[in-house]
């Protein structure tokens, strides 16, 4: 069942918040390329195994977990942590200065372009009210 608004046209479906949507994907993207720089310290023996492993697995897990928490109070700031994290993988594995950089340049991205995303969708929702579904 469909709902029209008054002006006879479809009325459209919310869609989900940018902003949450768009960091989240940068920290699963983020959660992948920390497990291989997990593998390139790995395999230049750069470190201890066990030393590696624990310190690469756990920030991959951790950047799984708050894309799944960034809708929740202090989300944006724990992810926003979190990218220092990554940076500072990059005194073991210099490229991660780099990659890492980019992906704060992209968390930062995410960060203005989500919020300025979602302040339009509700000045639209404000100014046609009935347009936008449940």
């Amino acid at each position: 069942m469909s709902s029209t608004v008054p002006d006879g046209g479809q009325a459209v479906r919310r869609k989900r918040p940018a902003k949450p949507q768009f960091t989240q994907t940068i920290l699963v993207l983020e959660a992948v390329l920390v497990f291989f720089a997990t593998l390139v310290a790995y395999g230049l023996r750069l470190a201890e195994p066990a030393a590696i492993w624990w310190v690469g697995g756990t920030l991959s897990v951790t950047l799984i977990v708050l894309s799944g928490l960034m809708t929740r109070p202090g989300g944006y700031v724990a992810g926003t942590v979190v990218q220092v994290l990554v940076l500072a993988v990059g005194f073991f594995v210099p490229m991660m200065f780099v990659v890492g950089g980019i992906f704060v340049v992209l968390w930062i991205v995410a960060l203005r372009l989500g919020g300025r995303i979602d302040r339009e969708r509700a000045e639209y929702d404000a100014a046609n009210p009935g347009a936008v579904g449940p």
